[in-house]
């Protein structure tokens, strides 16, 4: 007989063992929490500090504060302009590129299944007892922002074209004010170029690629640029990783120079 429950509704599997797995199955749920975890505390950190995040000589700006919003704002660090007042230390100089990226990374594929694993436990591994009775997917109406994930990739995309303008004016802020590059530009440029490895690599813009689309044939182009994100998109999870190692490693080298702790070598000019 069919079942009249709904499927959210139905009783979780149950198994009498905590797990029957002899493996060490835990270590990877456990790396992911505190990996996500120790970016999370840093980044916040960082992100309220509203200090050592630019190097007027060199026009270096930690993508933590792109674009820099506030009138509050260092001199020269605001490249779109400013509200003409300044903000509370409650706001972000970066107040809408932050809730953006944050909401696309929360949102993300990768993200998610690393999240629900690790922290919410559902389920933590295979074969591993849940603590939840029920399974209610992405029904609720907060996991149903879930959906928004498409849209805050456009966003996204959008920041990281004004990140990759922020490390090209960089490069015409030498040591005499010309053209010239020094190892805060190689680190700018590092974490721009995996940044869009990441963002470009999306699911959403995979589908904008080659979604809806009854054949290939009549579509080289768009093929051909399907192709490409799809090879990104198979390496996602790699890139996800890498880029929150990049966003820390780039905003600890500006913070750094800013405040005088390291001097920035310059190779050319």
């Amino acid at each position: 007989m069919t079942s009249t429950i709904p499927p959210t509704e139905r009783a979780r599997a149950r198994i009498s063992e905590r797990t029957f797995r002899k493996d060490r199955w835990w270590i990877g749920p456990l790396f992911t929490t505190l990996g996500l975890a120790a970016f999370v505390a840093y980044a916040t950190a960082r992100v309220f500090q509203q200090d050592h995040y630019w190097v007027e000589e060199y026009h270096y700006l930690t993508p933590f504060y792109s674009p820099c919003l506030s009138a509050g704002c260092a001199p020269g660090s605001a490249a779109f302009g400013s509200t003409p007042w300044e903000f509370p230390w409650f706001i972000p100089y970066a107040a809408i590129s932050l809730p953006i990226l944050l909401l696309f990374r929360v949102t993300c594929y990768y993200y998610r299944k690393a999240y629900y694993r690790s922290i919410w436990q559902a389920p933590t591994a295979c074969a591993v007892q849940e603590p939840h009775d029920r399974y209610t997917g992405e029904t609720r109406p907060l996991m149903l922002g879930q959906n928004l994930h498409r849209y805050f990739f456009y966003g996204a995309a959008i920041i990281a074209v004004i990140n990759a303008y922020d490390a090209t004016i960089a490069l015409f802020h030498g040591a005499d004010g010309g053209f010239g590059v020094g190892v805060g530009n190689l680190i700018l440029w590092g974490n721009v170029l995996l940044l869009a490895c990441y963002t470009f690599g999306c699911h959403s813009c995979r589908h904008v690629m080659g979604g809806r689309l009854a054949n290939f044939s009549s579509h080289p182009v768009r093929y051909w640029l399907w192709t490409k994100v799809s090879w990104l998109n198979a390496r996602h999870m790699l890139f996800a990783w890498i880029t929150l190692g990049t966003l820390a490693v780039t905003d600890l080298y500006v913070a750094l120079v800013a405040s005088g702790v390291i001097t920035d070598l310059r190779i050319f000019n």
